[in-house]
């Protein structure tokens, strides 16, 4: 029998989906699992986008080009530079997903073998896309106690060698939530400056930010545009995880022209994405504000009712919507199957991530796990209940 490739064995597996064959045996014993593992948010997407696609006309359904069509980069363009990126068309490479856009940026930035620093916990996909493109990730960690903050910067040049060839950033932070600050984000400029680093920033969360805090990108820092690569996504600014599409964007002409190449090689982004897309940009502000505040809602819902539980912490993030909590148990990916295989509430249970799957550094989140909050109030509260009732009855358990 063949074997397959070294690359497939090493190959991580998702840890927010590694337990859904547990979830799918629960829910066929007739269990209600409420679903705390995965950021598929619940917010209707915006009319406008579904509204394009419905009327969409045309006779053929033909290829776009591999950089993305015009007229989507233009209105991409509008949306950016509002947010004060001050960026053309040609700074815009259209990718199926923020997926694509991470590994591109992989692929046209770093050699096989050489290094980026993330820190940890971080998404655990870029484990993923590292493999995919022979890239060594040096984990820096990050610690619940401190709300996840950036680590000193000291311990970054630590890690920095001859091989080290970026830093990657997640803003507001998967799986943490964490917002950083203008005062991180120009120590991270100096840093790359210092030693000649590319900052890859990952804001797919960027809309979300809560208690009137400020976003801020590397874009917005004066004297890095030759190192910033920044990669997004429409999947949660819209709740439109299911069109694959993304962008990568860049004002360094060597990374465009070099990520071209890698867009020609898998020809185009969809045609259908790009028109819901361009529509998209168009939302009305209305529409965030009122996403906004019904995460916050939440998010203070699921903090509190996890500080409320003996043994258990989670700091307030600032944006994004997730936390990860620490919890009084002896092994986050036990509990997390224990849940699904023997534990129920009235014939409920909560499915959700551990976070060893979002470190790097062996040993690290044992004892925590992710939580999306993206249920409904009423939903979540339920979920806290089945989770604090299950805390104590946990045979693992810790206090």
């Amino acid at each position: 029998m063949p074997k397959i490739s070294e690359k497939g064995v090493q190959m991580p597996a998702s840890p927010i989906r590694k337990l859904t064959p547990y979830a799918d045996k629960a829910k066929d014993k007739g269990v209600q699992v409420y679903h705390l593992n995965i950021g598929q948010p619940d917010i209707a997407t915006p009319k406008g986008m579904l509204d394009a696609v419905k009327n969409i006309d045309f006779d053929v359904w033909a290829y776009t080009p591999s950089e993305g069509t015009l007229t989507y980069r233009k209105k991409l363009t509008e949306y950016y530079n509002k947010l004060g990126y001050n960026i053309t068309p040609e700074d815009i490479l259209v990718t199926v997903g923020g997926s694509e856009a991470i590994t591109i940026a992989m692929q046209s930035c770093v050699n096989e073998g050489d290094e980026i620093i993330i820190p940890e916990p971080f998404y655990a996909n870029y484990n993923g896309f590292a493999c995919i493109s022979n890239v060594v990730v040096k984990p820096i960690l990050s610690y619940i106690e401190n709300s996840f903050a950036l680590p000193p910067i000291a311990e970054f040049e630590k890690l920095i060698t001859d091989k080290t060839k970026a830093i990657i950033i997640c803003n507001p932070n998967n799986p943490t939530g964490y917002l950083y600050s203008e005062e991180e984000l120009n120590a991270l400029k100096q840093l790359c400056l210092k030693y000649d680093l590319f900052l890859f920033s990952d804001e797919a969360y960027r809309e979300f930010c809560y208690d009137g805090r400020t976003f801020i990108s590397p874009m917005h820092l004066e004297g890095l545009d030759q190192n910033v690569v920044i990669m997004d996504t429409v999947s949660k600014r819209y709740s439109a995880c299911g069109a694959r599409l993304g962008c990568l964007i860049t004002k360094n002409k060597e990374v465009i022209a070099a990520g071209l190449k890698f867009a020609q090689a898998r020809l185009s982004p969809g045609m259908v994405e790009q028109i819901a897309g361009a529509a998209a940009v168009d939302t009305p502000d209305a529409y965030f504000e009122q996403v906004n505040k019904e995460y916050t809602l939440r998010r203070d819902t699921l903090v509190k009712r996890l500080n409320d539980m003996e043994g258990v912490y989670c700091p307030n993030p600032g944006g994004a919507f997730y936390v990860v909590a620490k919890l009084p148990i002896d092994d986050a990916d036990k509990f997390c199957k224990w849940m699904l295989e023997d534990f129920a509430h009235d014939g409920k249970t909560v499915m959700m991530a551990p976070a060893t799957g979002f470190y790097s550094s062996a040993g690290s989140g044992k004892n925590e796990v992710r939580m999306a909050y993206v249920l409904n109030i009423n939903e979540l509260n339920e979920a806290m209940d089945c989770l604090e009732i299950a805390l104590n009855q946990y045979p693992g358990k810790t206090v």
